[in-house]
């Protein structure tokens, strides 16, 4: 059996047809793409990580060439839906203790000492010219994934979303469990392993191994931009 077989032995099972190709999953139709955590406390100068001491280079350049593919994206009809985290409140409405006691073991002050992703604050804000335009939904989550006790769920079911684009930071933290989580909520995911960011390499290319191993399918920006201009001349030709 090969590939083809199987998927047309997958499309004989399922209640719906399964999409099989890349140019399939990224119609823009049924597509949202996910620009997950882009503010200045993970990807600026100044920000919490860079505190840190960690490596911010590969968030950096992120943020100067993410603008361009979410600009694509408008262009071709995607839903673009951001989003945030919030964590540090004056009331601490958001940080449990098993959060915290992480954040005093490996965080070197974030969390405890310092806040991050405080409401109307610099740090929490988005970085650089990665941000929402009118229109475009903002969600706000507390934890890693985009999806835990979040609208994110009913945003993409009224909109008919099947497939997600995921980009953002950290890849091997946020854009992973956002990925895990949506596969098993039945979307479809894309990961453009240009779209996201780690602050250490070798994690940038474990997420993107174990994304295209189990939970959906990796490629890279310009190749998903090529779908969307290869649908919008047809439908341009057909007009």
């Amino acid at each position: 059996m090969n590939k083809e077989n199987d998927l047309q032995l997958a499309g004989q099972i399922s209640h719906l047809r399964p999409l099989g190709s890349l140019a399939e999953k990224v119609r823009p139709g049924h597509t949202a793409l996910l620009v997950v955590d882009m503010q200045n406390d993970f990807c600026a100068p100044g920000g919490l990580v860079s505190q840190d001491g960690r490596d911010i280079s590969a968030a950096e350049a992120l943020v100067k060439r993410l603008p361009a593919f979410i600009a694509e994206a408008r262009a071709a009809g995607v839903l673009v839906v951001f989003v945030r985290c919030l964590y540090t409140t004056a009331e601490n409405f958001y940080l449990s203790d098993v959060w915290l006691e992480q954040a005093a073991r490996k965080r070197k002050g974030g969390y405890t000492r310092i806040p991050v992703c405080r409401e109307g604050s610099w740090e929490g804000d988005f970085s650089g010219d990665v941000r929402p335009e009118a229109g475009d939904p903002v969600v706000t989550k507390h934890r890693y994934s985009a999806f835990h006790n979040t609208d994110l769920d009913t945003i993409l079911r009224a909109n008919a979303i099947r497939t997600l684009v995921l980009t953002g930071v950290v890849s091997n933290v946020c854009v992973e469990t956002t990925a895990r989580e949506g596969f098993v909520r039945d979307y479809y995911i894309v990961a453009p392993a240009d779209g996201a960011a780690a602050y250490v390499e070798a994690d940038h290319l474990a997420t993107m191994s174990n994304i295209d191993r189990f939970f959906g399918e990796t490629t890279t920006t310009a190749e998903i931009c090529a779908c969307w201009q290869s649908q919008a001349s047809q439908k341009a030709n057909t007009a």
